[in-house]
């Protein structure tokens, strides 16, 4: 039917379903180009001729088509499908698939439980909310690092070495799996431990979802970088509709949550004094908290005074998108800053930038998606973690000030901390991730696609210490300033093509997809060190410096290339087979083990297809799924099979080499062969869903540190071992739709992982120095202990079992065993609105043992340092039921020290459970002033915990380091 332009006019409707308007619904005219969508309150108005079809179409709501009859106006009512969750799909990485098919355990949060959380680090929003993912906060410091298991620690050695990291892809792209800041000099040791997480480069509201690849079907297409699991990280698109914008803005406030309780000043005075007398020493000169030097009345709470601050945190951010059914694009940019509790206003900041396009042809034959993601960081703080001293200066220390405003140095009695603040350490980190792919149908279901990708990761440090942080008693110059400065850039370049093949027949598909892969990463770093500056105005310049050290630089290459394949088969929608595989080279290895093979299978029956289940009237659906597979691992660094060498000291003005490794020519690949076995059940028209699995995984010819005889001049070699790890567990996770009317909505989702770590065998073990962090049957994550038995009243000295009965305790004593890993943890999450509000909480729990504050247990008065207040229950001759021994300035060299702090008497139950995340939301609409929506928030961080642990926080256990904050966000969001 051929019809021009006068026979149009344009039509205005509303599309609702049975409870409220339904914004977001695709209206199209049918056989045409012309095409909108409903706006926030389900309005839409479109060009239309009489006896034209409008389509109406919305996911998780059954089409309608209506004839166009010459009306003036339209109202259309949408009815819900039986089952909506059968139209979430899911990204697994090469493929798509919806998630009620899928063969593989993958676990995924959304933009609507990321974007109600104050975090910095979209790791954050994983805690609590996917089973099997263990995430704890490294530090309450902005920008700083984040430690992530899946489903348990597989290879042996530190968890500083990364060997366990996850792999991360961003928007189909590799990123940086290893921390920053460790490689190069550990100019960050003070304040992260030399860990800094590279995915703070990804701004949270930038992101659509993340999905985590855990089983053998899931991350076995991902080969050797799977072992450890697999994060894609997918970033906010454009979508069909009228181009429009957003502006929020927030503000949050952070403090400590929780300071330790510390001994006041008259307990501290009484320790020492003590000390003293029961160690028959007279008070010496250098013992100014008691010799009156300073004031014995004094008090000062040191937690208040340098981590007692408010952290303030501005962001802002300005977004357009929009689009058609043919194309469609999205730019956000967004800016924020954190300061932090120490008393200074430095602090981070990051500028990012995210821009995507989306074009598919009018024929759905040709699809083009390009994303670029830019970020800009920069971290300005001291050079230290302000905690320690927090916690360790005396309570009569002096005035951090003079009354003229200068800093105290008490007559050269002590080292004032606030003189720290006069250094600083510096980083500034530059990302850019591109990402392009293009999509072609060759013929009918045949698909061909491409997929290239580059980032670039520019990463400096600097610490800088003038002069000025020392005592000027001491006349200390520029001549004593100091600097320091690293570099460690990386590149990564990657292409995939790929053709996709599906083919139906009656009850019968095949999907199919074969691809090949080539990666390329290049690493750079340098380090400089420079001192004696003829003036601080100099100090980051370090060629201005009259002595200077430059240490060798490294470079690293890696080449990664590889083929894969998958083919699934379903019959009838209820039955499902998933073959994957894949066969990696990788410049890690050696020519006669530089290629690796790698495959799984999974199998999923829905049996509610089955006859004999379709009568179950409260069972909605139904389905066993399992999985079998080996991934494996090459995450062990560069060049470790060969022969290396390190540039050495000068002779005779020419450089030296020094060799740092051994050559080995069976360096091969690390293997985990995983298994599964789950059930996912929904009842009661999908108003309940579960979710239960068990898993198995299993990593072997484990790459450790083999024990060499001292006289090959080397104390081990690099070599694949036949130990084996093994992780097992169960993951729980019920979500429920509680209450669901036109103006009340309540949903619960719960989850709970049970993880079990065991090192299953290890051959050779007791012959090497292994053995002594190593117990086959036990954890890998474990130590070796004293066992303490408590103080002996009559003599007032720690005990402990002598378990050979030699009389002494050695370290053949050690025999208490006692594993560090969590034994659960989870998350209970709450969804609750009513018409324009909506209240989000979420529960986290960990069930584990840890160190406590006796860990960093100092023989009580013996030096002129704060201790716990707990630690006054120390014997004397009144208190014989006491816990530590008793005040002694001797102490130092008693043998029973060292024993206590690496005894059971330094572990205790950390287990806790937190409201790790509270948001309140107000949304209205103002179509006066054409704002489409207005939504004021209020979130909260970190905000409750309930705990019988002593220390500061039972989730980070550091002494001296600055735990997670408690942080409270407010803002406000504009669509328009």
């Amino acid at each position: 039917m051929n019809l021009d332009y006068q026979d149009k006019i344009k039509l205005t409707g509303k599309v609702s379903d049975s409870t409220a308007e339904l914004p977001g619904v695709y209206v199209m005219v049918k056989d045409s180009n012309t095409a909108t969508i409903t706006d926030i309150d389900g309005n839409f108005s479109i060009e239309i001729a009489k006896g034209q079809t409008l389509i109406f179409s919305m996911m998780g709501y059954q089409s309608k088509q209506i004839v166009y009859t010459n009306q003036a106006s339209l109202k259309v009512e949408l009815v819900q499908e039986t089952s909506t969750l059968g139209e979430i799909v899911v990204n697994a990485g090469y493929y798509s698939v919806k998630d009620r098919e899928r063969t593989g355990s993958i676990s995924r949060v959304t933009a609507k439980d990321i974007e109600i959380q104050p975090i910095n680090n979209p790791l954050q929003a994983l805690q609590g909310r996917a089973p099997g993912v263990n995430i704890t906060d490294l530090t309450g410091i902005p920008g700083g690092g984040i430690d992530i298991e899946i489903r348990g620690q597989n290879f042996m050695g530190a968890k500083t070495t990364g060997r366990n990291n996850p792999f991360y892809v961003i928007d189909g792209v590799p990123f940086i799996s290893d921390a920053l800041g460790a490689n190069n000099g550990n100019l960050s040791l003070e304040l992260f431990s030399a860990n800094i997480s590279p995915l703070n480069a990804i701004n949270p509201n930038d992101i659509e979802s993340i999905e985590i690849l855990k089983d053998a079907d899931a991350t076995a297409i991902y080969g050797s970088r799977g072992a450890n699991g697999v994060v894609l990280i997918t970033t906010k698109k454009g979508y069909q509709s009228k181009t429009n914008f957003t502006v929020s803005s927030s503000t949050s406030f952070s403090k400590v949550p929780k300071f330790l309780d510390m001994m006041n000043t008259p307990e501290y005075i009484k320790m020492r004094e003590e000390a003293y007398k029961n160690g028959n020493r007279e008070i010496p000169a250098n013992a100014f908290d008691i010799n009156g030097a300073w004031d014995k009345n004094r008090y000062t709470d040191w937690q208040k005074e340098l981590i007692g601050d408010t952290a303030t945190g501005q962001e802002f951010s300005l977004g357009v998108r929009g689009g058609n059914e043919f194309s469609n694009f999205n730019i956000n940019y967004s800016h924020s800053e954190n300061t932090t509790v120490f008393p200074t206003d430095k602090g981070y900041k990051r500028n990012s930038a995210l821009m995507s396009y989306n074009y598919k042809s009018k024929d759905n034959r040709l699809s083009i998606n390009s994303s670029t993601t830019y970020s800009n960081q920069s971290n300005n703080l001291p050079t230290t973690d302000l905690t320690k001293q927090a916690l360790t200066l005396a309570p009569n220390a002096p005035a951090l000030y003079k009354e003229d405003g200068s800093l105290n140095w008490e007559n050269n009695t002590w080292l004032n901390p606030i003189a720290q603040l006069k250094s600083s350490y510096e980083n500034k980190t530059s990302t850019i991730i591109l990402n392009s792919n293009i999509s072609y149908e060759i013929l009918k279901n045949l698909h061909s696609k491409i997929n290239i990708g580059h980032t670039t990761n520019q990463f400096e440090e600097r610490r800088i210490i003038p002069h000025t942080i020392y005592n000027p008693a001491f006349e200390p110059t520029s001549e004593h300033s100091e600097s320091h400065l690293s570099n460690q850039n990386q590149s990564n370049f990657i292409i995939e093509p790929q053709l996709n093949y599906i083919l139906s027949k009656n009850r019968h598909q095949i999907n199919s997809l074969i691809g090949f892969s080539y990666q390329q990463t290049v690493s750079e770093s340098l380090r400089f060190y420079g001192t004696n500056f003829t003036s601080n105005a100099f100090i980051k310049n370090i060629g201005a410096a009259k002595e200077k050290l430059l240490y060798p630089n490294t470079k690293n290459q890696y080449k990664y290339a590889s083929v894969f394949t998958r083919i699934n088969y379903s019959f009838a929608s209820k039955y499902f087979i998933n073959l994957t595989a894949r066969r990696d080279g990788s410049s890690r290895f050696g020519n006669d083990y530089k290629f690796g093979n790698f495959a799984a299978v999974g199998a999923a029956w829905i049996f509610t297809k089955e006859d004999f289940a379709k009568n179950i009237p409260w069972l909605s659906f139904g389905k066993i799924r399992t999985s079998y597979g080996i991934t494996g691992s090459d995450n062990i660094g560069n060049y470790a099979y060969l022969d290396t060498y390190s540039v050495g000291a000068l002779y005779n003005e020419f450089p030296t080499l020094k060799p740092t490794a051994l050559f080995n020519p069976k360096y091969k690949w690390e293997k985990t062969k995983k298994f599964e076995i789950a059930t996912e059940l929904s009842f009661l028209k999908d108003r309940l869903n579960t979710t239960i699995a068990y898993y198995n995984n299993r990593s072997s010819d484990q790459l450790i540190g083999l024990t060499l005889p001292t006289t090959t001049g080397f104390n081990s070699i690099t070599a694949n071992s036949a130990a084996v790890v093994e992780n097992q567990g169960w993951e729980f996770s019920i979500s429920s739709q509680n209450i669901k009317s036109k103006n009340f909505f309540w949903s619960t989702n719960f989850n709970l992982s049970v993880t079990k770590n065991k090192l299953v065998s290890y051959p050779g073990l007791n012959e090497g120095t292994e053995s002594s962090f190593y117990v086959i049957g036990q954890p890998i994550n474990i130590i070796k202990l004293y066992t303490y038995n408590g103080l002996d009243s009559e003599t007032g000295n720690f005990t402990f079992k002598d378990y050979n009965e030699d009389g002494k305790i050695t370290s053949e004593d050690k025999q208490q065993i006692i594993s560090l890993d969590p034994k659960f943890f989870g998350g209970l999450q709450n969804t609750i609105s009513y018409k324009n509000f909506s209240l989000d909480f979420l529960f986290y729990f960990v069930k584990k043992d840890n160190y406590n504050i006796n860990r960093y247990y100092r023989p009580v008065g013996a030096n002129m340092l704060n201790l716990p207040s707990i630690m006054t229950n120390y014997y004397s001759a009144t208190n014989t039921n006491a816990t530590y021994m008793p005040a002694n300035i001797s102490n130092p060299t008693n043998n029973l020290f060292s024993p206590y702090i690496e005894s059971t008497a330094t572990i205790s139950d950390a287990s806790y459970i937190r409201l790790k995340n509270l948001a309140l939301s107000y949304t209205l609409k103002m179509p006066k002033l054409k704002i489409e929506s207005a939504r004021l928030y209020l979130q909260g961080q970190n905000l409750w915990t309930i705990t019988s642990y002593k220390g500061m926080d039972p989730e980070f256990i550091s002494f001296g380091g600055l735990p997670p904050l408690r942080t409270f966000s407010f803002g406000v969001q504009l669509t328009f």
